[in-house]
């Protein structure tokens, strides 16, 4: 299969030039190894079965002669000779000079713990499923970071040909590398599943040797699907686990870590500026799926299901909106927040830049409910301007001002094309979207 080109890469290449040697980790099967080979001139794969003897041999006595081989060289599953890690770190020291020139990736489900960190020698580098960009179904027509850098930035009329049907299968399916290489649309549809077993039957415990109950980790994968994409309480996150499992908060506490160090699931951290003196912020993290595939497996669903439920196919969108942004936003030193307060000011998703710039952004299935979207952001940028006109108005004891939006942004799964609101939101249809 011939190599896509990974969003990640550009970040690679900006690392490369920095840094000896990069630590690419990430899920199970999003392409890592692939990514890796493609950069490298020497191989050295510890799982393969007629070199592993030999490759340990050396690991184990002498790791620096892997040196000798033509650089870049790639350590693949590295954790099976992890004395490889500190012989790296000892040559960074040794070469500082030297960049770009080892290259290591390994299996999520196994968990080293290493002599030394690496810090400032081994940078690591977190590798996400692959974007409707890359899958290509979006055709990339809007640049989500030239949104931001570029006022006079002019996309309308860009037209999407996703229907909400692709969307479905898509979500489904989710951005597994190994997906693309197959034809039938019913084998695609396996891999996610299939990773899904895998996570709760053996990589719960795999991790870090510990025995651990496959049937809780089920458990407790499906009740973070049934609240994927929202701020629920973990207390009631717990409660559907605890309805048929018995299990104490610190042990599903426990497994919770596991799941996210397996690149399972992920919180997205709340956006905190303090725009309303007397206004509580809900700072709770939104959690979701690092790819929404493993959700929908976990709830035992097909793409037909989503055409009598709509809402929850809403939920599913913005998870896979937000994996998509992650991804985006490690492109470009970016982050991705969330918001919410006690008087209801919203955003789905705070793009926001390493130089202060950042977008609002509202994620929407139907376009019937644009207005909606476009409203509570307009809304939300009013409540900072107001904020900062009452922060200034004593020039004596002047508060703290909030830099306004560069952009106000509706994601919209339906829309057939992209526009800008005579107001100046930005309609943006998920079938054009890129970093």
């Amino acid at each position: 299969m011939e190599y896509i080109h990974r969003i990640v890469d550009d970040e690679i290449n900006r690392r490369r030039d920095a840094f000896n040697a990069i630590n690419i980790i990430g899920p199970k099967g999003c392409g890592k190894t692939r990514t890796a080979k493609e950069r490298c001139k020497t191989i050295i794969e510890f799982q393969d079965e007629e070199k592993r003897d030999g490759y340990l041999a050396v690991a184990e006595t002498s790791p620096k002669l892997f040196f000798k081989n033509p650089k870049p060289i790639l350590f693949d599953e590295w954790q099976d000779a992890f004395r490889i890690w500190g012989a790296i770190r000892k040559d960074c020291d040794d070469n500082p000079e030297n960049v770009g020139e080892y290259y290591l990736t390994g299996s999520s489900s196994r968990k080293v713990e290493t002599p030394h960190t690496g810090t400032g020698r081994i940078t690591e580098i977190t590798m996400y499923p692959m974007t409707l960009w890359e899958t290509g179904e979006s055709n990339g027509s809007i640049s989500l970071s030239k949104i931001l850098e570029d006022t006079e930035y002019d996309f309308d009329g860009a037209i999407s040909q996703l229907t909400l049907e692709d969307l479905f299968f898509v979500a489904c399916r989710g951005g597994w590398p190994r997906s693309m290489a197959l034809k039938s649309e019913s084998a695609k549809l396996e891999i996610a599943k299939d990773y899904y077993r895998q996570i709760y039957q053996k990589d719960i415990s795999a991790i870090d040797g510990v025995k651990r109950n496959p049937e809780l980790a089920r458990m407790l994968m499906w009740s973070y699907a049934r609240n994927m994409a929202t701020k629920a309480k973990k207390t009631n996150i717990y409660a559907d686990v605890k309805a048929t499992q018995s299990a104490t908060d610190p042990t599903l506490d426990s497994y919770v870590e596991k799941l996210q160090e397996l690149f399972v699931i992920k919180d997205i951290d709340a956006w905190t500026p303090q725009i309303r003196s007397k206004t509580a912020i809900r700072n709770g993290k939104k959690h979701i799926f690092v790819d929404p595939s493993i959700g929908i497996a976990a709830l035992g669903l097909g793409p037909e299901y989503f055409n009598n439920d709509l809402d929850l196919f809403g939920h599913v969108f913005e998870n896979m909106v937000l994996r998509d942004l992650m991804v985006y936003a490690s492109a470009h030193n970016a982050r991705i927040l969330h918001y919410t307060d006690d008087t209801g000011l919203e955003a789905d998703a705070v793009y926001q830049m390493e130089d202060g710039k950042y977008a609002l952004i509202e994620i929407k299935t139907g376009v019937n409910k644009i207005p909606e979207a476009e409203s509570s952001l307009l809304k939300f940028k009013d409540v900072i301007i107001k904020h900062n006109e009452e922060a200034l108005s004593n020039p004596n004891h002047p508060k703290a001002v909030y830099r306004e939006p560069s952009a106000l942004i509706v994601i919209c799964a339906t829309a057939p094309m992209g526009y800008t609101t005579d107001a100046g939101v930005k309609i943006v249809p998920v079938g054009c979207l890129k970093d």
